[in-house]
């Protein structure tokens, strides 16, 4: 079944490897996550984004406030009082973050707690989609419907 914006709702839990192919996300591929979060956003789905480090959240912060200036992303860096109520939570290891039920992991593991859907952002990098095909493999072990979208 899907839903008004054609992500489809699953009664398992689901994990999507978004790979990267276009010049557009392939130079910067943080474009995609902020496409990817203005889409769950516009579907009213409280999203966590796991980074791979304070850096690259910090990145995504500036760029969900600038990468469309039609789009407005409700969204902070996880770890503040008000991290319930934010549609869109960045969080780098070592921060504590709610639960949600959409996940969007940079990260080279799996996140230690799933939410009904996890978004995998595999680069264009031959290295780095080794590591997505072990999350691809450790998905599959763990009872989730496992898709690949090209992008």
């Amino acid at each position: 079944m899907a839903d008004r914006q054609g992500w489809l709702i699953a009664s398992m839990p689901r994990a999507d490897f978004y790979l990267i192919a276009k010049p557009r996300f392939s130079e910067r591929p943080l474009l995609l996550v902020c496409e990817l979060a203005r889409k769950a956003f516009v579907t009213q789905q409280p999203t966590l984004i796991l980074t791979r480090d304070f850096e690259q959240a910090e990145e995504l912060d500036e760029l969900l406030w600038s990468f469309d200036e039609d789009a407005y992303i409700p969204h902070q860096l996880a770890g503040d009082d008000d991290d319930a109520d934010t549609a869109v939570l960045i969080a780098p290891p070592g921060v504590d973050a709610p639960a949600r039920p959409l996940i969007i992991n940079l990260r080279e593991q799996c996140p230690p707690s799933h939410g009904d859907r996890v978004l995998e952002v595999v680069a264009a990098d031959p290295a780095a989609r080794e590591g997505s095909r072990l999350r691809w493999r450790e998905y599959q072990r763990l009872g989730f419907e496992v898709n690949k979208h090209d992008m």
